[in-house]
């Protein structure tokens, strides 16, 4: 046994405690170094995740500040110039293809969307009611205008009786020539009729109060003494009490 250890030979047993040892402390320092590798990348993800998280809150500060800033309608805006637009380049298709664009637009649309249109332009009310008497006289300006149906034959005979003058200047007298047709007539009347029945279902009598104090002499000086009591009211309240009591000074 001592001249084998002399020549360098170790024994089975020595080999294999010499061989287990040093392949353990290896893969202890291989192992940590993963680990420590690991955790760097892993740092590395966070923080690359972290600045792109505040890249894109930044992104979306600015888009919100910019939404804040733009009018408060400005979306239905948008959709309409892209409406609009839409509507432009398919004009210049259709007249390019020579296609009527009002025929092909009623073509593409779906009879449940012409069922909608429909059932909405007859819920439509146009008359709203009285708003102003600028308002009142254009909505009965359109209706009226909408009620004219030309009569070309008569156009034709009073062109023909009048020459010139059915188109008059300023130096044209035509004061009393114009006698007007007896439908006419009865379509004016028949027109103001309406007019009058309308008026009367707008316009409702106040209840009358038989309790309330009687303040004025007649209905215009009542409305205008229940102005003054609504405006002045709780600034005299005291006055008129005083006169009622006999204690005014």
């Amino acid at each position: 046994m001592a001249a084998v250890e002399d020549l360098g030979v170790s024994s089975p047993g020595m080999a294999t405690s010499d061989t287990s040892e040093e392949p353990a402390s290896i893969t202890t320092e291989e192992m940590a170094a993963q680990k420590r590798e690991e955790r760097l990348r892993k740092f590395r993800e966070l923080h690359l995740k972290r600045n792109e998280a505040r890249k894109l809150n930044h992104q979306e500060v600015v888009e919100e500040d910019k939404r804040l800033k733009l009018p408060t309608n400005w979306e239905a805006k948008k959709a309409r110039l892209e409406w609009e637009l839409k509507v432009e380049e398919k004009k210049k298709e259709c007249v390019a293809k020579g296609e009527d664009y009002e025929r092909v637009k009623l073509l593409e649309i779906s009879a449940e969307d012409a069922e909608r249109f429909e059932r909405k332009r007859k819920k439509k009310n146009p008359d709203l009611g009285f708003s102003d008497y600028a308002a009142a006289q254009l909505r009965q300006y359109q209706r009226l205008t909408k009620q004219i149906r030309p009569d070309l034959e008569k156009y034709e005979k009073l062109r023909e009786e009048s020459g010139e003058d059915l188109f008059p200047t300023s130096n044209s007298l035509l004061h009393g020539t114009h006698v007007p047709c007896k439908e006419g007539v009865d379509r004016m009347v028949s027109d103001l009729e309406k007019q009058i029945q309308k008026r009367e279902k707008y316009s409702r009598r106040r209840s009358y109060n038989d309790d309330a104090d009687i303040d004025y002499i007649n209905e215009r000086n009542a409305k205008f003494n229940k102005k003054a009591e609504r405006f002045y009211g709780k600034y005299t309240a005291e006055i008129k009490q005083n006169l009622e009591r006999g204690t005014a000074v």
